[in-house]
């Protein structure tokens, strides 16, 4: 049975919003204003499969991909850029308001830059025996199978290609292959997970493709399989190695918009400490103008940090250390000299963690934060601690998607 709706808003995740006698009803790919036909989506009442647009929006627009739609990796490629932007920006409003929390944010910084410069693609194999490489698709566990990615930077775009002679070498079966790519310095740097043990055979074709396609590395969940040259990252002035695997910020440009934000946020300070700080991204930029303590739980990130700092010039000192901020976050006791702190965690935040940097006395907290929900929990704690915010700013490095960056200053 079908039905009309017209779409009120777009909800968090990019879907339109319809409010009906029973509550609110999701259509993915509608936009506000437009009436739609839509049909049940079996097993979610709040949920409608979008037939057909009866009434367009002006704001409505030719996607850029042709796997728009069924790919899940990106939600608004038909949205005009102006309301796109200021729905994004509203994302941030929006979380921070369901916490009680008012400040003024800043406009949306597009830091999309040239394109994605990591990705991972998934790939499986049917019941019917058929070989699917791509992304996850909306809302399923099912691959859909794409031969491009417009967003992807351009020195990704042999990925998908590679992805895909990886994946009918391994021939992936139950659940899908993960095949993480990176585009380094030197070229392309990947590493394969879920494909069990490789057989010697199997090995050696892995090792084939790696010459064949001019890759710096291959990894099987980290253990080099075939490596043509180390794969390294500028950061600042330093040059890291990259470990197998590692995290990245998905944009270049991104990564640098966030540094330069943190950078002018804690001003002139003599020393600071970057928790969850990877492999260095924000400490490095931070060591070219003071002193720096350097925290993460990942010891091959910590390593990769101390070698890049270690052949760097111009760089005061970092003090690099392993620590699981989780389990033991720092205390006000132990940032004694510390003038600022800055702390970018996981998509879950940094709860314990903020909770005790609210305790302590510290002049100046940066909070950055890929998750708009864990940021405002944890800017509330902050704020209940004795802070204020003083500026946040929200980076969008996730073009088409509901993820989001933000950078916030807080001060006693």
């Amino acid at each position: 049975m079908t039905e009309r709706l017209t779409v009120a808003r777009i909800g968090y995740y990019g879907d339109g919003i319809a409010d009906t006698p029973d509550g609110p009803v999701f259509v993915p790919f509608a936009l506000p204003g437009e009436t739609v036909e839509v049909e049940p989506e079996p097993g979610h009442p709040d949920r409608r499969h979008l037939i057909r647009v009866e009434v367009e929006s002006a704001e409505r627009i030719a996607p850029i991909c042709q796997h728009f739609g069924t790919c899940g990796g990106c939600a608004v490629q038909h949205w005009r850029d102006t309301a796109y932007r200021e729905w994004k920006r509203g994302l941030l409003i929006d979380a921070l308001a369901r916490s009680g929390i008012e400040a003024p944010v800043d406009a949306l910084i597009d830091a999309h830059g040239i394109g994605r410069r990591r990705a991972v693609l998934h790939a499986r194999r049917s019941t019917h025996d058929v070989l699917a490489v791509g992304f996850a698709a909306r809302r399923a566990h099912s691959i859909v199978a794409i031969d491009r990615c417009p967003i992807l930077a351009p020195a990704m775009r042999p990925a998908i290609e590679i992805a895909w002679s990886i994946a009918e070498l391994l021939k992936p079966t139950g659940k899908p292959l993960d095949i993480h790519v990176t585009a380094a310095n030197e070229g392309l740097d990947i590493d394969v997970r879920g494909s069990g043990n490789l057989s010697p055979t199997q090995t050696a074709a892995l090792a084939r493709i790696a010459t064949e396609k001019g890759l710096t590395r291959v990894t099987r969940h980290g253990d080099i399989v075939a490596q043509r040259i180390a794969p390294t990252v500028t950061l600042g002035r330093a040059r890291v190695a990259l470990p197998p695997g590692a995290f990245l910020q998905p944009t270049e440009m991104g990564e640098a918009v966030l540094a330069g934000l943190i950078i002018d946020a804690i001003g002139d300070v003599r020393s600071v400490a970057d928790l969850f700080c990877g492999i260095g991204p924000f400490a490095l930029r931070l060591a070219e103008h003071t002193r720096v303590l350097a925290t993460d739980s990942d010891a091959a990130a910590i390593a990769a940090l101390s070698r890049g700092a270690a052949t760097a010039t111009g760089l005061k000192p970092i003090e690099p250390q392993v620590r699981d901020l989780f389990r033991r976050p720092f205390i006000a006791s132990e940032l004694a000299g510390i003038d600022a702190v800055i702390f970018d965690p996981p998509r879950q935040g940094a709860l314990a963690q903020a909770r005790a940097l609210a305790a302590s006395r510290l002049a100046a907290v940066v909070a950055v934060s890929c998750n708009v929900t864990t940021f405002a929990r944890d800017a509330r704690v902050l704020i209940d601690g004795g802070y204020r915010i003083v500026r946040v700013t929200p980076v969008d490095q996730f073009r088409y998607s509901p993820h989001l960056e933000t950078v916030a200053l807080f001060r006693r």
